[in-house]
């Protein structure tokens, strides 16, 4: 099949096909197709740093321009994976330093990104044009110096929630005067004040410059300054949006927004001084993303912004939206696809504050293109999720979040099985499902059956037993990723299962009840899998082969056993496993 088209033909139509799962799926086709792909592929994208090693991607692939690689499981966003886990970039980007030296693209997310990585990348990719560093953590503003003095093509630099050591803002005064080629700058993470009057002359020398999002010591008098300079964002980040009431800062903060007519995207708002909200009103009718995560506006002013932004697509918001904000936003945002509703405080039970299930409700039947959902509340009824999934049934992404766990139908008494039942059933594009409240084994019986594009589950104090494990593992052909955290899951289900890890890019399991003995069968059963034991009670060897392991990290891997374990993790093997049998 391969040798019906010329090797540069063949190169040249895979060229275009973007999607990552795709480039796999045509490089298994045959030989010619794996060589055409080898040496045509320029991004790579790879999902656990764990999963290869630096030289086998260095042998299949030849001239890499775009690198994506995700370190920590996701649990680690909630600090369930311990301090020194892993996930260290040095090894990667020295690596690649010496075999891609033409690399114009590095994203890099919950990694160990040091000062010197960060050194080696500004000396080694000169060519570098954009750099992502999203939940990664251990590098000082003079690694972001040395970035900022060295690569001369930088478009893109992205430091997306980061645990950034703050040494100072002086480090943004490091881009040389001749540098013109920034696009975006998100450096939202960073404690320190910024040097301002560097930060305005980058802005007046990088006309291009289409996204920038600033950190909390922006001031509003700074902002409107910042917004003169570059009225052609499309993307505003702004800092701490409140001040003693001043005429003449407001007139100026709200001419500058009106000259902003290309701004789509519009985040930050920490603190806001309702008197200096309607200075956004200009530019509201354009936005398509509402990011007000961090925005303590109450339910007023919000139900007063909300029906100035009638084109939105996205909303992130805290609850103070509040169940008669969702209702406003039901009726008039129509365009609505994304909806995620954080906790204000999730752990004051005695709030003022009205949200539960009807909020929600009114979203799915007044927003036809609703497709993602995130909601954190503290009620919901089987009632509302069926009249959700009967309004949305092309939703992709369902994550509900009840606060307290294992509450149960606040209606009825009862578990959600129906409830989470209806979703899996009537959204048939599900991929990403998040439960939480009162769930028996029933439900993962639904989701095992309906759930047939279910590509990730997050799971929090669910079921019964083994059973519903077992349902998930054996139902669910298209899951890739298992979070699993204080569920009543063993042995059984996971040894059972074990060929269905293999098609998986990861399980996480923590505080369950899988066993050290079950661990080390599944090593032995499965060796092209990594199987790794999180304990930080010390060696599990130390106990019974009955006791249950408090973390389990279980990934499939090209590469062996990783080099790097801590003195807490502890990778399982052949020769380790005795004689054990899962109950």
């Amino acid at each position: 099949m391969g040798n019906a088209f010329p090797e540069e033909v063949l190169e040249h139509v895979l060229s275009f096909i973007d999607s990552h799962s795709d480039r796999n799926s045509v490089s298994l086709v045959c030989k010619a197709w794996y060589e055409a792909d080898r040496w045509s592929r320029r991004r790579l994208f790879i999902g656990n740093c764990y999963a290869v090693n630096p030289p086998i991607v260095i042998r299949r692939f030849g001239d890499i321009r775009s690198l994506t690689i995700k370190g920590k499981p996701h649990f680690a966003d909630y600090n369930w994976v311990p301090n020194g886990w892993g996930a260290n970039a040095y090894p990667w980007i020295s690596a690649m330093a010496e075999v891609y030296p033409a690399l114009e693209e590095l994203r890099l997310k919950r990694m160990v990104v040091s000062d010197e990585a960060l050194e080696l990348i500004g000396k080694k990719f000169r060519n570098l044009r954009v750099l992502v560093l999203c939940y990664c953590e251990e590098f000082s503003t003079d690694g972001l110096a040395y970035i900022a003095a060295n690569c001369r093509n930088l478009r893109v630099l992205d430091l997306c929630d980061s645990e950034v050591d703050d040494l100072g803002g002086n480090w943004i005064s490091h881009f040389p005067d001749s540098f013109t080629s920034l696009e975006s700058l998100n450096i939202s993470c960073l404690d320190s004040e910024l040097r301002f009057s560097a930060l305005e002359r980058l802005l007046v020398r990088c006309p291009n410059l289409k996204s920038l999002r600033l950190n909390h010591t922006v001031a509003l008098e700074s902002l409107a300054m910042l917004l003169e300079k570059a009225p052609q964002l499309m993307d505003l980040g702004t800092g701490l949006f409140m001040s003693d009431p001043q005429p003449d800062v407001y007139s100026r903060l709200a001419g500058a927004f009106a000259r902003c007519k290309e701004l789509k995207s519009l985040s930050g708002l920490r603190a806001v001084a309702p008197s200096y909200l309607p200075a956004v009103y200009p530019i509201c009718r354009g936005l398509t993303s509402l990011n007000l995560s961090y925005a303590s506006i109450r339910c007023p002013d919000l139900i007063k912004l909300l029906h100035h932004c009638q084109n939105l697509q996205r909303l992130w918001v805290l609850d103070y939206i509040e169940d008669r904000g969702l209702e406003v936003l039901a009726s008039s945002c129509k365009d609505l696809k994304e909806l995620r509703v954080f906790p204000s405080d999730p752990y004051e039970p005695e709030q003022n504050i009205t949200l539960t299930e009807q909020g929600l409700v009114s979203v799915a039947i007044g927003c036809p293109k609703l497709r993602s959902v995130l909601y954190f509340c503290r009620q919901m009824s089987n009632a509302a999720l069926l009249t959700i999934a009967r309004s949305q049934p092309n939703l992709t992404h369902f994550r509900l979040c009840l606060i307290e766990p294992k509450c149960p139908d606040y209606i009825t008494h009862g578990p959600f099985d129906e409830g989470f039942g209806s979703i899996v059933e009537h959204c048939k594009d599900l991929k990403r499902l998040s439960l939480s409240g009162f769930i028996t084994d029933r439900v993962f019986q639904y989701i095992g059956t309906h759930a047939k594009k279910l590509e990730m589950l997050s799971l929090a104090f669910a079921g019964d037993s083994d059973l519903g494990l077992h349902y998930v593992l054996s139902g669910c052909k298209s899951l890739r990723k298992l979070e699993i955290r204080e569920c009543p899951f063993g042995d059984s289900a996971l040894v059972t299962n074990a060929l269905k890890l293999e098609t998986m890019r990861s399980l996480w399991m923590s505080s369950c009840r899988v066993s050290y003995g079950a661990c080390k069968l599944l090593a032995q059963k499965m060796p092209r899998l990594n199987v790794e034991v999180v304990d930080e009670r010390g060696p599990p060897d130390s106990r019974s082969d009955e006791c249950p392991v408090e973390n389990l990290y279980i990934y499939r891997t090209l590469a062996g056993p990783r080099m790097d374990t801590p003195t807490f993790v502890w990778t399982m093997n052949a020769k380790s496993t005795r004689n054990f049998s899962p109950q």
